[in-house]
C-alpha cells in the first residue's frame, strides 16, 4: 500500500475505514489472552534483540549494532520469532507458556506480508502435537466470535471456523492435489505439471514450488485443513515421526488457502539440531551469500527442555480472516512506512 500524504493510514478518513478492523483485533486479542489463562498458560516476555534470529534458510531478519559503553560493537538481530528463548524458558521448568507480541522478518511485504507483524507463539510440555492442533481449532473459533464473523474469508473464499479441520499428510496431499509422489522423482514429475525446474535447484526448492502452486490453494476451503508430517528436510526443528522416520512431526493450519499457523513436536536433541542448523544455513549461504550465527545458548538449553509441542500463529493474518480485510495493514495500527 502506498503511503502517500494522500493515503497515509494516519489520515482520519483512512483510519474510520479501518477503525472496524483494529477495534475487532483488540476483541480477538483479547479473547486469545483469555482462553490462555484458562488454559493454565503463563504469558512470558522475551527479548526482541538476539544473537541468533532463527537459523532456516529461507528467513531474513534485521541486524543492528549493540555498543558497549567503551564503543565496542556486537551484532545482534530483531528476532523472527521468539522460539529460542520460549524453549529456554521451557528448559528452566515453564510448561504451559505464551508470547503474544512483535517479530521482524526482512524481504517479506504485501497482502499477507509485513515486516513488523504480531506472532503468538506457545508451548505444551509433555503433550503431544495433536493437542497443539486442537488449540488452532479454538483459536479460530475464538477469532470468529471476536468479529462476530460466521465464517472466515479470503478472496472470495470461505471457511467455517466451526467445522471439524481436516487433517492431511503432506504425502496425501501431494497425491490428491497434484498427482505427485512426495517420495519419488520430484523434479521429474514438477517439470510433467509445467512446473520449472532449474539446474540449480535443489530438492527443497522443486518442494516448495508444487505445494504452493499446486496444493496450497486448496487447503482450508469450506473447513480448515491441518497438513501435516512434513518430510524431516522440510522441519528444521521438529522430531522425526515415530514410525516414519522420513516425515517430521510438522503441521501447518490452513484457511482459505492461507496458512496460518506453523507448528512442532519439537526436537530436543542438541547434536542433530545443530547439524540441521548447520545444513540450513549451508543453504543460506549457496542462494545469499550470507549465514547468520548459531544461537549455543539455545542448543545447550535443549539439553534440559522437556519433551514439548509448539505452535506459532500469524495473529494478524487470522484476525484479517475474521474480519474480511483485504490487506494485512488494513489490521495494523500504526504500519511501517512503506
Amino acid at each position: 500500500m502506498p503511503d502517500t500524504a494522500s493515503q497515509a493510514w494516519w489520515r482520519p478518513e483512512r483510519h474510520a475505514d479501518r477503525r472496524p478492523f483494529l477495534t475487532a483485533r483488540g476483541a480477538i486479542m483479547r479473547a486469545t489472552r483469555a482462553w490462555l489463562d484458562q488454559q493454565d498458560f503463563v504469558e512470558v516476555e522475551t527479548a526482541a534483540l538476539q544473537v541468533s534470529p532463527g537459523n532456516e534458510a529461507h528467513l531474513h531478519a534485521f541486524a543492528t549494532e549493540a555498543l558497549t559503553t567503551a564503543g565496542e560493537g556486537r551484532t545482534l538481530y530483531l528476532h523472527t520469532s521468539p522460539e529460542f528463548a520460549c524453549k529456554k524458558l521451557l528448559a528452566a521448568g515453564e510448561t504451559r507458556l505464551f508470547s503474544l507480541g512483535k517479530v521482524w522478518r526482512n524481504r517479506e511485504r504485501g497482502p499477507l506480508h509485513h515486516p513488523e507483524f504480531t506472532m503468538l507463539e506457545w508451548y505444551r510440555a509433555g503433550e503431544p502435537y495433536e493437542a497443539i492442533m486442537a488449540d488452532c481449532a479454538a483459536l479460530m473459533r475464538l477469532a470468529a466470535h471476536g468479529a462476530g464473523a460466521r465464517v472466515l474469508t479470503w478472496r472470495g473464499l470461505e471457511c467455517d471456523p466451526f467445522a471439524e479441520p481436516e487433517r492431511l499428510t503432506v504425502a496425501e496431499a501431494f497425491d490428491r492435489y497434484a498427482g505427485v509422489d512426495l517420495f519419488g522423482d520430484l523434479a521429474g514429475q514438477a517439470r510433467a505439471l509445467g512446473i520449472r525446474v532449474a539446474e540449480d535447484d535443489v530438492w527443497a526448492d522443486v518442494f516448495s514450488r508444487i505445494i504452493v502452486e499446486k496444493v496450497e490453494p486448496h487447503l482450508g476451503i469450506g473447513r480448515p485443513t491441518i497438513l501435516c508430517e512434513y518430510p524431516v528436510s522440510e522441519a528444521a526443528l521438529a522430531r522425526p515421526k515415530p514410525g516414519d522416520p522420513r516425515v517430521a512431526e510438522r503441521f501447518e493450519l490452513y484457511a482459505c488457502g492461507v496458512e496460518l499457523a506453523n507448528c512442532f513436536g519439537e526436537l530436543t536433541d542438541p547434536a542433530e539440531q545443530r547439524a540441521r542448523f548447520e545444513a540450513e544455513m549451508a543453504e543460506k549461504q549457496r542462494v545469499y551469500g550470507e549465514r547468520y550465527p548459531i544461537d549455543e545458548d539455545f542448543l545447550a538449553a535443549l539439553e534440559l527442555m522437556p519433551e514439548a509441542s509448539g505452535g506459532a500463529l500469524g495473529f494478524d493474518r487470522l484476525v484479517m480472516l475474521a474480519t474480511g480485510a483485504r490487506h494485512i495493514e488494513q489490521v495494523l495500527w500504526a504500519p511501517v512506512p512503506g
